[in-house]
């Protein structure tokens, strides 16, 4: 006869199952280390979370908001490498991507080119890049780690012959102001470049889980060949995923040289294809593709550009920055760890076994 005592000793309650089920999921834990974060710079600087109007941007201005405008760029290629992480590829091409696109706009502007005209040439680049990584990768089955390899370094000298080696400024030039607005521009006073981003970012998540697109990816990266089998293209959604993560690349290419209306050919997009990998991985969606999330990767770019500004608030030095950095990661990594998430449960788990054991020789 079970003890009714037993029963509710070894049974959680329904709050409990509720919280063991938050501290399982992993954006849990990016949210807790984005929070501590955040406490961390708070401490440092007692004015990190404060806010002000300014009247001559016509937008909120402080620490916070710098950091969300500065999430944009990550947003975007963290985006796009989502989708090809998800279909076991790689994408090392996209600050390569973003460099390209941010030279053909800041050449075309410095030599009168209508301002929405170099937008559309910038954009139609890096989906151009896209395509050749993906046609790449999906006709000819090449290693996405070669061929994207290959496209960063063939980018990066391409941004070099589009600006004939030179750093390209074009804050000085007239007919730029769209440009500059969507980078440094206001949307009910928050940063008009992060408010576009969530957009996009929101219209690629709609098309992902509200179409068969996002099962038809995950699926390929799971098993290509039981994908074609099932009725699925593969080469299709791998030649889909690289264009995308091209075009999102080319938007960061331009939120990042329109804030300063300058590109810079060598440090423009460097290392923010780790950025975005890092992203991606911190978002909870594994390296060896299959299931993805673009809410985590989401929270993960936001994460990135938060740990860049707690560097800034204090005070890292330069040399110790990378080092820093790695740590800060890893922590965050360690905490989203299957095991470690898991260890809470297992504990209560445990205690409630001892504790039926009891009751049951009482």
């Amino acid at each position: 006869m079970t003890n009714p005592t037993v029963k509710r000793v070894a049974e959680p309650s329904a709050v409990r199952s509720f919280i063991q089920r938050i501290m399982r999921n992993q954006l849990t834990w990016s949210v807790v280390a984005l929070i501590a974060l955040i406490v961390l710079c708070t401490i440092f600087d007692r004015q990190f979370l404060s806010l002000s109007y300014n009247p001559r941007t016509g937008g909120l201005s402080g620490p916070m908001i710098t950091m969300l405008q500065e999430s944009a760029r990550y947003l975007m290629i963290a985006t796009g490498m989502t989708l090809v992480v998800s279909t076991s590829g790689i994408d090392l091409s996209v600050g390569s991507v973003m460099v390209v696109a941010g030279a053909i706009s800041m050449q075309l502007l410095s030599t009168g080119t209508n301002v929405w005209l170099s937008i559309l040439v910038a954009l139609g680049l890096g989906l151009v890049l896209g395509a050749i990584n993906g046609a790449l990768v999906s006709l000819l089955g090449l290693q996405p780690f070669i061929t994207t390899l290959i496209m960063m370094l063939a980018g990066r000298g391409l941004a070099k012959v589009i600006t004939s080696g030179q750093n390209t400024d074009a804050s000085t030039v007239a007919g730029g102001e769209p440009l500059k607005w969507i980078a440094n521009g206001f949307v009910l006073g928050l940063p008009a470049n992060f408010i576009i981003a969530v957009i996009i970012v929101a219209l690629v998540g709609l098309l992902a889980r509200k179409t068969a697109m996002g099962m038809m990816i995950e699926s390929v990266g799971i098993n290509k060949e039981a994908s074609r089998m099932a009725g699925i293209n593969p080469k299709k959604i791998l030649f889909l995923v690289y264009v995308v993560s091209g075009l999102l690349a080319a938007v960061a290419g331009l939120f990042a040289t329109a804030s300063v209306m300058r590109v810079d050919v060598s440090k423009t997009g460097q290392d923010l294809e780790m950025y975005a990998i890092l992203a991606v991985v911190i978002g909870g969606t594994s390296l060896l593709g299959g299931k993805f999330s673009l809410l985590g990767s989401a929270l993960g770019a936001i994460i990135i550009a938060m740990i860049r500004k707690t560097i800034i608030t204090l005070g890292i030095d330069s040399a110790a920055t990378p080092a820093f950095f790695a740590v800060v990661v890893i922590i965050i990594c360690v905490m989203q760890a299957p095991k470690i998430r898991n260890l809470s449960a297992e504990f209560k788990r445990k205690n409630a076994i001892k504790a039926s054991q009891k009751a049951a020789i009482a």
